[in-house]
């Protein structure tokens, strides 16, 4: 089964380090041309340096995706770059922890706007461009935390995950009569920067099936898949990818 994505576009957000610069790395070395998009500049340059040194196509955008106007910056920065949209790969989030009875407005703002606003900014700038692809795809990283389980202090975040699959869901029916998918990922514990804050890997993984936490690379796998011609039938959906942590009835077995 090829995965190839040769002469595919594809922006990638949140894509200057951890999932998104696996993302992005394995799009590329499939053959896609990629448009990175993420906050910092010293991170993109180095996404953009190991992609290129592999051979693959790719330029670099920083923004932060917290706003509408960024949104719709890095889709026209795409298209007048490489001159279309086949690909849009959502992966960019923050992951600030605040406990409920300390949460503070900007914390949350900004939460929603990055991790759930963007998904339909996004989308709705970019709608133009995927409805004259062939084959499109809207694939987003969600996350287990939300949908499926909860971690104390990140409610708001949790919160803006479980309104990313309803987003995916309803998504995937307004632009089914365009042909185009859209399916996101829900990684659980994935070894990042982020999962620091949680604990120590060794301590987190004893909890999950696989013994050992998931790679940036894992989620990019479950996204080349879903973006692929193999997954055309697919949509709506979110693909669990954690090691079979939520299989146990009872966390202790």
């Amino acid at each position: 089964m090829s995965l190839e994505q040769r002469g595919r576009i594809a922006l990638v957000t949140g894509s200057g380090q951890g999932i998104g610069r696996a993302i992005a790395r394995l799009f590329a070395a499939q053959g896609a041309k990629v448009m990175l998009a993420t906050r910092s500049a010293e991170n993109g340059n180095e996404t953009l340096r190991l992609i290129r040194q592999a051979g693959g196509t790719a330029e670099l955008l920083t923004l932060d995706l917290a706003s509408r106007a960024a949104a719709e910056q890095a889709v026209a920065a795409t298209l007048e770059t490489f001159g279309g949209l086949d690909l849009l790969l959502h992966n960019a989030g923050v992951f600030p922890m605040q406990k409920l009875a300390e949460l503070e407005e900007q914390t949350l703002e900004h939460t929603l706007a990055v991790n759930l606003k963007s998904c339909f900014w996004l989308t709705q700038a970019a709608l133009p461009a995927l409805r004259r692809a062939q084959q499109a795809r809207i694939v987003v990283t969600s996350s287990v935390t939300g949908p499926r389980t909860a971690i104390p202090g990140l409610a708001h975040y949790a919160a803006s995950k479980a309104g990313v699959n309803g987003f995916i869901r309803a998504a995937a029916l307004e632009l089914a009569e365009y042909g185009i998918t859209v399916n996101g990922v829900e990684p659980g514990l994935i070894a990042t920067q982020a999962t620091n804050n949680l604990g120590h890997g060794s301590t987190l993984s004893r909890g999950i099936p696989l013994q050992r936490l998931g790679t940036p690379q894992d989620i990019a796998w479950a996204m080349l898949f879903l973006a692929s011609r193999h997954a055309g039938y697919i949509t709506g959906q979110t693909l669990v990818v954690d090691g079979g942590a939520l299989l146990p009835e009872n966390s202790q077995l």
